[in-house]
């Protein structure tokens, strides 16, 4: 078990994709970690990583990175890891990551394959960090010592999550949900959608996108079995989301409509109690955790993703368009940076969270 303030070597896997990249990025400015080792394809392999890679950021590469070997995905070559980060495309992350966590690493992952497994925490870092209890039961059933893994949650949920975590701490159980996303296409990571799918367009229809949101957030908003093994979802929860593609880079925006199970607060009540949200994460310290988790625009026309997807550095959510809803109770328009808060950001404050509490 680490200091807290330590700093960590980290290793990252799918270094090249653009996940990979928004890792390397953010680790590059932080304090807490040490890029240690890099990992990708077998194609990448034995290459420096600037050549290895095409760089799809809008910051450059760090410097310390250009020059850095890429080994495959094995865990022989990442020893020294305090910590593994996955920007793992889904269909290679299930084997690699299991051989990580099973070697005795704390993998955090921000590939889909390890979401819903019950002992496994699906952690929004600003939402849910009481669902690392469960890290103590997933090591013994593995017979693991200082290993495990934490999923964050797929990118457009991420959002979707942190208003509704508000409400629900401060009003009670929410009854129904109804979210229309419009997602960027850096979510769809490189290439991603075809130039003549998107140009000019809207693409309704993101292939395994709504049920992923449906599901994820009943794990993500409940809680923790009485004998702290797995996540316990809510029950009594119903969401309905429909995702779309469109030309936008950076910057999910979703539509969502609320019913809460009791009397609902009025609209000031629903404003303050966006504006007032904390979390654990900011109490300790955590060099990610935004100075304020809800950013709630009176602008009419507000949020927009060119001018309010870097809320927080991106790991802000801000929310905007609050009003009454004449089918549900209210109604809210949402955007989050897809990449940060929804992907590579929330994998790196969970971590920070996991070095804090003694995790790592």
């Amino acid at each position: 078990m680490s200091s807290p303030d330590r700093v960590l070597n980290a290793g990252v896997l799918g270094a090249t994709g653009t996940v990979g990249q928004r890792f390397i990025v953010l680790l590059s400015q932080n304090p807490m970690f040490r890029i240690h080792a890099l990992g990708a394809s077998e194609r990448s392999s034995g290459k420096a990583y600037r050549l290895a890679t095409k760089w799809k950021m809008s910051d450059q590469m760090p410097v310390g990175v250009r020059d850095e070997l890429v080994n495959p995905c094995d865990p022989a070559h990442f020893a020294g890891c305090d910590v593994v980060f996955s920007g793992l495309d889904a269909s290679v992350a299930g084997d690699i990551e299991k051989a990580f966590f099973e070697a005795d690493f704390a993998v955090f992952s921000n590939a889909k394959n390890y979401r819903m497994q019950p002992d496994v925490p699906l952690c929004v870092p600003v939402v849910n960090t009481d669902h690392y209890a469960i890290i103590a039961a997933q090591r013994a059933a593995r017979g693991l010592t200082r290993g495990f893994i934490v999923t964050n949650s797929n990118c457009s949920t991420s959002g979707l999550v942190v208003p509704l975590k508000a409400l629900q701490d401060r009003f009670g159980a929410l009854s129904r949900v109804v979210v229309t996303t419009m997602q960027a296409v850096s979510g769809a990571g490189y290439p991603g959608v075809a130039s003549l799918d998107i140009l000019d367009n809207i693409v309704p229809l993101i292939s395994g996108e709504e049920p992923k949101m449906e599901e994820e957030v009943l794990k993500i908003l409940g809680g923790v079995s009485s004998d702290a093994t797995v996540c316990a979802p809510l029950s009594n929860l119903r969401v309905s989301a429909t995702c779309n593609r469109v030309p936008v880079i950076d910057g999910h925006t979703e539509c969502v409509s609320v019913e809460f199970a009791g009397a609902p607060p009025s609209i000031d009540e629903i404003k303050q109690c966006l504006r007032e949200y904390t979390c654990e994460a900011q109490d300790l310290g955590c060099a990610s955790a935004p100075e304020h988790i809800i950013y709630v625009a009176e602008e009419e026309d507000r949020p927009q993703p060119r001018l309010d997807r870097n809320a927080g550095a991106g790991m802000s959510v801000t929310v905007g368009r609050i009003r009454e809803c004449p089918v549900f109770h209210v109604k809210f328009t949402l955007l989050v940076h897809n990449t940060v808060l929804g992907a590579a950001g929330a994998s790196i404050l969970n971590a920070e969270y996991a070095a804090k509490k003694g995790y790592l």
